[in-house]
């Protein structure tokens, strides 16, 4: 498999290029949205949690890992192993310029939030970067088991996540965020098994989903305390 970005061209049998009906968006100008996105997404976030019927999403990391996943395939990556060490680096640049948007957009609205190193969202941003950068380039894999994986993981982060807020958060912030992120979650994961072809396609879905919501809980349950 190898690393490729949308082409504006394609080939003729004499193997000359013709341009296509639609042309390409370059690779930088595409990056460089992505990047803005993952700004934007945080401004969004630091505003969104002043909106009652946007606060709890706005104060989930599930949300986020998808816009950093969705970002990476906006910004071109494509299904190939050379691909996937630069996708993983993007995705913890995008979530990282997630907390920079977020940080500066609330620290202007008069609330004071800090941006360090030693910020645990800020830490938890590398792994969840890496990893949003990993689905990004599975779930556009020629091999049905890494797009079934991909799914199985993104599933794996919602319900994971709705679960802990269900069993932690609910009495404070209500049931129906978590509900919908579960429901979502639930919703990929049955894609992921019912779009596999082969048993073993639908065994690494299903597995994935599973296994990787009992590792998120844990996860939060842990810090938590």
């Amino acid at each position: 498999m190898d690393a490729t970005l949308t082409s504006g061209t394609r080939p003729t049998t004499s193997g000359d290029p013709v341009p296509s009906g639609c042309p390409a968006v370059p690779a930088a100008a595409r990056v460089t949205m992505a990047l803005s996105g993952a700004l934007l997404a945080g401004v969004g976030t630091s505003f969104g949690q002043a909106v009652p019927a946007l606060s709890s999403a706005s104060n989930s990391a599930g949300p986020w890992f998808v816009v950093a996943a969705a970002l990476c395939l906006a910004a071109g990556v494509r299904a190939g192993r050379s691909a996937l060490p630069l996708a993983m680096v993007l995705g913890v640049v995008l979530l990282e310029l997630m907390h920079v948007g977020y940080w500066a957009t609330s620290n202007l609205r008069g609330y004071p939030d800090s941006l360090s190193i030693t910020n645990p969202w800020v830490l938890l941003g590398v792994p969840a970067g890496l990893l949003a950068g990993a689905v990004a380039v599975s779930v556009r894999s020629r091999d049905e088991r890494w797009r079934a994986g991909a799914l199985g993981v993104s599933a794996a982060v919602l319900v994971g996540e709705g679960i802990r807020a269900l069993l932690q958060l609910a009495a404070t912030t209500g049931h129906a965020t978590w509900v919908v992120e579960v429901v979502v979650g639930v919703a990929l994961l049955l894609l992921g098994v019912g779009t596999a072809r082969t048993p073993l396609g639908r065994v690494v879905a299903l597995g994935t989903g599973v296994l990787g919501t009992l590792g998120v809980l844990g996860a939060y349950l842990l810090i938590s305390g």
